[in-house]
Order: structure tokens, then sequence, then C-alpha cells
């Protein structure tokens, strides 16, 4: 029996290499072209109130070096920045261990050694470097480690300029609106041929204006040069920090202490009338190198102040204004505290803290914000409003509604007098939270030119064979079981015979 079966095995297997290697070949076969799996990118958005990490992909082949991305899923760190986990050590690392764990499970394990994750820290950063940078570089050193500890490739965790900031919003939100590409109905991307609008973007303790312009930018800080799907484009960048919605409260009511004095209570005319809150002079006022012109000589950090609450819109806008210094203008035109800007062009967006004041004046009024004038008018409605009425109709809370007032005169006068919006180019902004499905700010730009550095995969691609040698390898198969059945035949006459003789 062993010999039979050692007979039979060889042309037992020719015989089925023969009949799968005759099906391969005969098999319809058309030249194709296969897209690659998409790539994936994280950006942690460490700002000064919170942090949020944002997950984005976009096919491996991309498009003039930068990749068509998407957002493809988004996760809120609870507490607050990295900049408030100062003096304790450990905190900022741990805080962002569920988002992370997120990543994780949202990202396809074959791709996540290749996904770059990048952390961009902002003005709350910013400002910590400011009072001390040690603790600064200890807590980006800190949230580097952690974040190297993924299987993900980590690219960066830096502090990002200002400037950076403004020009990664802008390439945001043009992006979003397809003024760089589009998706043509015949299934590629095209370029668009629209003109790009401008970003602006308001944090909590930095505020940007970006936008592309033809005129000649005197400071050269304020010039930033992207190039994005094979073109460059030339832009005008500047951010003030401590214009950031919260920042400047702080400087307001550091202002209101300076002008009225010391003392247990402090009359604020930009909160709603009758009523009234406690803060400390220490961490809600003073603790900030925001305030520092404002601080005085001698005071109690922890010395309790009761805020009184006096509903005045022209105090309150009066107040506001001296915020700005539009005198002092070293070059041929300003917007405010001496930075160079050219004549604001084109449309705009704005959004972060713009979109929400604009949503609640509009919520609180029903007037269109569609010019300076339906600005004013809004604005001095909801500062006449009491708590009670604005909570009713925005069914928000009060710690959200006391403020309403004192950052819509902050925007009125950063819109109109600052930046220069007057009747005629006021209507040109937008003001949005979203587009396109994805959340506006600058963390999508910063992965678009991250992308850049990601190297593209190409098409793979399926082939036919050419009909020569595809019909000379089917006739080596045919020959190949011609032989195998022939030699099987003679095995088994061969053993037949033996049998009858047996």
């Amino acid at each position: 029996m062993a010999v039979r079966l050692s007979h039979v095995l060889p042309p037992a297997v020719l015989l089925v290499l023969a009949v799968v290697g005759i099906l391969l070949v005969v098999l319809p076969a058309r030249e194709m072209k296969t897209a690659p799996d998409n790539m994936y990118g994280i950006v942690l958005d460490a700002g000064s109130s919170h942090t949020s990490m944002y997950i984005y992909k976009w096919p491996a082949d991309k498009q003039n070096g930068t990749g068509i991305v998407t957002q493809h899923d988004e996760c809120h760190v609870k507490g607050g920045g990295i900049s408030s986990y100062a003096g304790k050590r450990g905190g900022a690392a741990k805080s962002l261990e569920a988002c992370m764990q997120q990543a994780l499970n949202k990202i396809p394990k074959p791709r996540q050694r290749q996904t770059p994750l990048c952390l961009g820290a902002t003005a709350g950063m910013r400002l910590l470097d400011i009072v001390n940078s040690t603790e600064a570089q200890r807590v980006l050193k800190e949230v580097e480690t952690k974040l190297r500890s993924y299987p993900f490739h980590f690219k960066e965790a830096v502090i990002l300029s200002g400037q950076a900031e403004g020009a990664y919003g802008w390439v945001t939100v043009n992006y979003l609106l397809e003024n760089f590409v589009k998706y043509g109905f015949i299934g590629q991307w095209l370029n668009s041929g629209k003109e790009t609008i401008g970003a602006l973007d308001l944090g909590g303790a930095s505020t940007q204006i970006t936008f592309e312009t033809p005129e000649t930018v005197e400071d050269k800080s304020n010039l930033m040069e992207l190039k994005l799907y094979g073109k460059t484009y030339k832009l005008y960048t500047q951010s003030f920090l401590c214009y950031g919605q919260d920042q400047f409260l702080r400087k307001l009511m550091a202002h209101l202490i300076k002008t009225q004095g010391v003392r247990s209570y402090v009359l604020h005319p930009c909160y709603p009338r009758q009523f009234n809150t406690t803060i400390k002079l220490g961490e809600d006022v003073f603790n900030s190198p925001c305030t520092k012109n404002y601080r005085p000589a001698k005071f109690d950090p922890h010395m309790n102040v009761t805020v009184v609450g006096m509903g005045d819109y022209d105090w309150c806008l009066a107040d506001v204004r001296t915020m700005f210094s539009f005198s002092n203008c070293n070059y041929s035109k300003c917007s405010f505290d001496g930075v160079f800007q050219p004549r604001v062009k084109g449309s705009f967006m704005a959004f972060s803290a713009f979109y929400f004041t604009y949503s609640y004046l509009t919520r609180l009024t029903s007037i269109p914000i569609t010019s300076p004038n339906q600005t004013a008018k809004a604005v001095r409605l909801v500062c006449g409003m009491n708590m009670a009425e604005m909570v009713e109709k925005t069914k928000q809370e009060e710690r959200y509604m006391k403020s309403v007032c004192a950052v819509s005169n902050f925007v009125q006068v950063l819109l109109t007098q600052g930046y220069d919006f007057d009747e005629v180019s006021f209507p040109t902004i937008s003001f949005q939270k979203k587009a396109g499905g994805a959340s506006v700010g600058w963390a999508l730009g910063y992965m678009l030119s991250q992308s850049n550095l990601v190297p593209a995969e190409r098409l793979g691609l399926m082939k036919a064979m050419p009909s020569g040698p595809w019909a000379g390898i089917l006739t080596l198969f045919i020959l190949l079981l011609i032989f195998a059945l022939g030699y099987i035949l003679v095995i088994y006459r061969k053993a037949r015979t033996n049998q009858d003789l047996v």
C-alpha cells in the first residue's frame, strides 16, 4: 500500500496544481487601480480652558502633496487646559488618557504606527511660558512622555505661536469651504478656482485675524506663506495675546477695581442689573500676566470682593474701549496697540467664541447681526436685560449669561474699531461653529500641513497579462494536467495488472 501511495502522490499533486493554475489563468483579468487604505492623524488642541483631540483621515494617495483630510472622530478632555496643571505633577498627562484610549479604539491597529500624533498648545501655555518658563517646559515634557507611550508616530508637543495658530485656522476655514480643491462629479478632486476667505478666531486667552492680502505687509512678523495643493498663499496674520474672551474679562475686572479702588464691592456696568457674585482678587483677577498693568501695589489675593451688576450699556462700552489703544501707530495703518494691519479684504468666517457671542445675541434679541448698527442695537438690548430674562430665553446657566453684555461689547469694538469692519465689509462676516461636518479651528489646518510630511502611497495596479505569455502559461498548465492524468492512468493500469497476476 505504501508503494502504491508513493506512486500516486506526485501525479496527484501535479494534477491539483494544473487545475488551480488553469483556473487562475482563465479567470477574466483587466487593468484597474485599487485605492490604498486611509492614513490617519491625531491633533491635540491644548487650549487655555480645555484640550480637545481630533482624529483625521485621508486617502494614502494624496492630492498635490497634501492629504484630502476629513474629521474621523473627536474627544474633549475632562478638566482644564494643560496649563492649569502647572505645579501639579502628572495631572496634565493623566488628563489625556481617556481620549488617547479612544484613539486606540478608532484607528485600525495596522495603521497606528504610521499615524502622526501632534499636540499644539496655544495661548494658555504661551502665558504660562511668560510667567514660569521652567514649569511650562516641564508640563510639555510630561505630556510628550505620555504621548510617546502610545503606538502612534509621535511628532511633536509644542507651544504654537499666535501667528501659526491664526494661519492654521485660516487653512481650516478655506479647506472646509472647498476654496482650495473640490470633489468633482467625475469623482476626482479638482482645483476650485474660488477666492479664499479670512479667518477670525476668538479663544480664551488670545484672538487671531488672518487673511490673504495683495498689499505689502509692512511688519514681516505678520507675514506667512503656506503651500497647499501645489499653490503658495501669502497671508497676513496677527494674534493678540490677552485679548481672548477669558483674559479680556479678567482685564476688565482689573480695570474696574483699579478705577474704583480695592474695597469689599465693585460696580460692574456690564453685568445684568441686580446680579451679584463674589470673586477672589488673586485667582479670579490678578494672578495673570494679562492684568499686571492693573495690579495694585498692595492687595490681599485671598480677599473676597462682591461684584454688583449695573446693566449699563454706555458705561460698559466706554470701559471696554479702554482695553484698546488706537494711537501710536508707526506704520501706514494699524488695528490697535500699534500693530500693523492692511485693509480687510474679501469675506471672513468668525468662529469659536465669536460664534457663541453671535448666537447669544441673535437668540436674545432676534436681531440679525449683519452690520455695525444692528450689532450695537442688539448689544444695547442685551445689556438692558435682567438675568432671569436671559436664562429663560437661552436656557443657559447664569455663569454663561453674566458676561454676554461684556463680551458682546468687546466683540463689537474689536471688529469695528480694531479690525475696521464697516457697513460695507461687516456683512461679509459669517459666524459659524462647524463647516462640512468638521469643527472649525486651527487643528484641521495643522493636520493638513502635517500631512505634507507623510509619504504618499501609490495606487496599487492590477495588470492583465499580455495575450502571448498568457497563452503560453495556459498551454503549460494543460500539458501538465495531461501528463498528470496520463501518469495516474499508467499507475492504475499497472496496479490492475499486478492484481490480476496475483
